[in-house]
């Protein structure tokens, strides 16, 4: 006999997929989600999950028994890289709404995920929530540098071997050239962000504008930006022949561009960005950064999938929480 789950602001279903991946069967999973692309590849993966759609329009009363509450409300409210508009923001209602449904249908067990943030609205999170949050950077459970806030029931174990992927690790062997961004102006390396992964920038010093390492975790996945990195970041990959991108470069190949192929060049005292092309990463780069299936995310468009990618979970960390259900 399975668990009864209730997800809301469901996504993608990371949380479908965690459940599956540590043998726990599922009866009923009920999701909470409005983004119709979201749900389109929820219900391609899981086509038995049961839409409920708006949070705001949830009954809980009229639901049955739930086992296993999660959700991962929207965290631009509270998030250090935003506004912070914190409990003004529409956007906050949402983990009212969590709250709300919570008492109604009083599950076993919980789950709320949101991002890191000032410890005066972390504070009222947790007043309501009843449990004091987790910390988990996905960093130690994937390629990926993702710092979460968990709060749960769930008993957690603190004893784990931290992963020691790379955004190496998790390149493709090969690639469309229309992931690679041709150089527009002059590159800069920063000093003082070297340790930070950050090599360099193309123009001015926005976050859309950042280079970075690929010997190190990747930047945060992003669900709404803009820019040459748009949700997932630019890296610098070693160049071994600038003028024939076909043949292999750091034992990747790149399918021929429609245009001729530039190499980065740009060298400071430090000798940093020297021979690199740079390029964005794919979507399928990005599922293994997330650590869902491979294709789990096909279908849609990839602007589509890279948002959605950027809004879910990195399902290795819900793996590893959801563990201490230890359901029998």
């Amino acid at each position: 006999m399975g668990i009864t789950v209730l997800s809301l602001c469901d996504g993608i279903s990371g949380g479908q997929i965690a459940l599956e991946r540590i043998g726990i069967s599922v009866d009923t999973y009920y999701a909470s989600e409005i983004d119709k692309y979201a749900i389109q590849i929820t219900q391609k993966n899981y086509p038995n999950t049961v839409q409920l759609g708006d949070i705001f329009k949830v009954d809980g009363k009229k639901l049955p028994k739930i086992d296993l509450l999660i959700g991962g409300v929207p965290c631009q409210a509270f998030s250090f890289a935003g506004k912070q508009l914190n409990f003004a923001d529409p956007r906050s209602k949402l983990f009212f709404e969590y709250i709300r449904i919570r008492s109604e249908v009083n599950p076993k067990w919980f789950l709320l995920e949101n991002v890191n943030m000032k410890k005066e609205y972390k504070d009222v999170l947790t007043s309501y929530m009843k449990v004091e949050p987790l910390r988990i950077n996905s960093h130690d459970f994937s390629a990926q540098d993702r710092d979460r806030l968990y709060w749960t029931n769930i008993p957690f174990d603190s004893n784990y071997i931290p992963n020691t992927e790379t955004v190496e690790d998790i390149l493709e062997d090969e690639v469309d050239s229309k992931y690679i961004i041709e150089p527009r102006r002059a590159v800069l390396v920063l000093e003082d962000e070297v340790k930070r992964r950050k090599i360099a920038v193309i123009g001015s010093d926005a976050q859309a504008n950042r280079i970075y390492s690929i010997h190190g975790k990747s930047v945060t996945l992003l669900g709404d930006a803009g820019g040459l990195g748009a949700k997932m970041g630019i890296y610098a990959l070693p160049c071994t022949n600038p003028g024939y991108i076909v043949k292999r470069q750091n034992g990747r190949r790149f399918k021929p561009p429609k245009s001729k192929f530039f190499a980065l060049t740009a060298q400071d005292r430090h000798g940093i960005l020297t021979n690199h092309f740079i390029r964005k990463l794919t979507p399928t780069e990005c599922e293994r950064l997330q650590r869902a299936p491979h294709g789990y995310t096909e279908g849609i468009p990839d602007n589509q999938r890279y948002r959605c990618l950027g809004n879910g979970w990195t399902v290795s960390v819900i793996e590893h929480i959801l563990k201490g259900l230890n359901w029998h």
